[in-house]
């Protein structure tokens, strides 16, 4: 995993977690609980007015969630916790191990089905499912709660969540986890860190202080983590993963004086489109993105738009930025895939032709039939398989300020210039502003060679 995905795990789920473990399990606690119940009431009240703010239900029924659990398991473990701890209350017997149990089944359950369902925003459609799945469970919750349907007692030592509930946790992270991987948002892993802190509660701290920090900082972190959402889908373009144009106007801002900045077209794009459809284009901006960020000499990659991307590359000039360019140039024409679910579109164009002219008369179906034979003669050689592996190639420009292009604006119509002329030349090329420097960066690559 590279940096970005390891500062979306830490930060600020794991930090947050970590930082209330080590507090909580320390000698200040006991001076910080009376606290508690400030920071418990400030945090479930701001994580329900984000979530409402940005029209979440997933993030605003999940912290529901904990809130209802958390009060179930209070009231049902009345009386069974150790008089005058600061620390958690032990909870082995009757109604409240029960509870416990539950608690620790239905979250991440619950957690698992409200990332599955559709997101409709705060509707009634969106909202109606889930206030009943609440409503349903909690029925069960105190039924199965009764002293009579719950054990009289339990060892001392025994755990407080059975072992076969804790499968309930795994799920979650694993399903977490893969969605982070498809979606790469950071509120995937606020539900992974979100899961841990509530294990912490439901298993060392099922009442008293401890349990009010642990659930404060799992609503905490799912509040931070929709913030730090909302940030990503600002800065960066939800198809590709990559900077959006509000990062890359941004980063202009911050430019010293020596730096340069590529513009990239994929060449034939709407051609490519036209020809294999939408899907299939996705998928090449997706490619072409990834092959973007990893360009080296530093450089940051965004997309300004469409099948046009820019890079920034700071304390760099055009120069140095051409090998880096070329180099990614002849990677991304070098890299092929195969179009996903293209066997599948085929076959059921296949058969609903076939399904149409079963349904004309003989004549029309002769007919039909001479002229699409025609037709796959005249387009055999310009269309290609789409079960094939296709690649694409890209045409980019690229500049840095001179005396005539001060500005980064100046800078981006001159490496758009530059652009125009990598099209003109017959595309998959680098072209610098100037053509001086050109020429005397293929000089040195033709010596570099003999």
């Amino acid at each position: 995993m590279n940096g970005r995905t390891w500062k979306a795990w830490l930060v600020p789920g794991g930090l947050l977690l970590a930082l209330v473990a080590a507090v909580v399990n320390s000698s200040l606690f006991p001076q910080i609980a009376p606290s508690l119940a400030f920071y418990y009431v400030a945090v479930f009240a701001a994580g329900l007015l984000l979530a409402w703010r940005f029209n979440s239900s997933r993030v605003l029924f999940s912290l529901l969630v904990l809130l209802l659990a958390h009060r179930a398991v209070n009231f049902f473990s009345a009386g069974q916790i150790q008089a005058g701890s600061l620390q958690a209350g032990s909870v082995h017997t009757g109604p409240g191990r029960t509870a416990v149990a539950l608690a620790a089944l239905l979250i991440p359950l619950n957690f698992i089905v409200f990332a599955t369902m559709r997101e409709r925003g705060l509707t009634v459609a969106g909202i109606a499912p889930r206030f009943g799945l609440l409503f349903l469970e909690s029925v069960v919750f105190a039924v199965l709660c009764r002293p009579e349907n719950s054990p009289a007692n339990s060892h001392p030592s025994a755990a407080a969540i059975p072992l076969w509930i804790l499968l309930s946790f795994a799920a979650a992270i694993a399903v977490f986890v893969r969605r982070f991987f498809q979606t790469r948002k950071p509120i995937e892993p606020g539900f992974v860190w979100c899961v841990a802190a509530v294990f912490l509660w439901l298993e060392f701290a099922p009442v008293g202080k401890m349990s009010d920090a642990y659930l404060a900082t799992a609503a905490l972190i799912l509040a931070a983590s929709l913030i730090e959402t909302s940030y990503v889908l600002a800065y960066h373009d939800e198809l590709t993963g990559i900077r959006g144009r509000r990062a890359f106007n941004e980063s202009l801002l911050s430019l010293d004086q020596q730096y340069a900045i590529a513009i990239v077209d994929i060449d034939h794009f709407k051609k490519f489109n036209d020809t294999y459809g939408h899907d299939v284009g996705d998928q090449v901006l997706c490619m072409v993105a990834k092959k973007l960020s990893e360009v080296g000499g530093n450089g940051q990659a965004f997309r300004c738009g469409g099948e046009e991307f820019a890079i920034v590359f700071r304390n760099t000039s055009a120069k140095e930025a051409f090998e880096h360019l070329d180099s990614m140039r002849q990677i991304i024409e070098q890299s092929t895939f195969h179009v996903r679910g293209s066997d599948r579109r085929a076959e059921k164009m296949a058969e609903s032709r076939s399904v149409l002219s079963s349904k004309l008369p003989s004549d029309l179906r002769a007919s039909k039939s001479d002229r699409r034979k025609s037709t796959r003669k005249r387009t055999a050689t310009a269309t290609p398989n789409p079960s094939d592996h296709l690649s694409v190639t890209v045409s980019i420009g690229v500049s840095e300020p001179s005396t005539r292009y001060r500005q980064p604006d100046q800078v981006i119509q001159s490496a758009d210039q530059a652009l125009y002329r990598a099209k003109h030349k017959g595309r998959n090329r680098v072209e610098l502003a100037s053509t001086a420097p050109l020429r005397l960066a293929e000089r040195s690559r033709a010596k570099a060679r003999l």
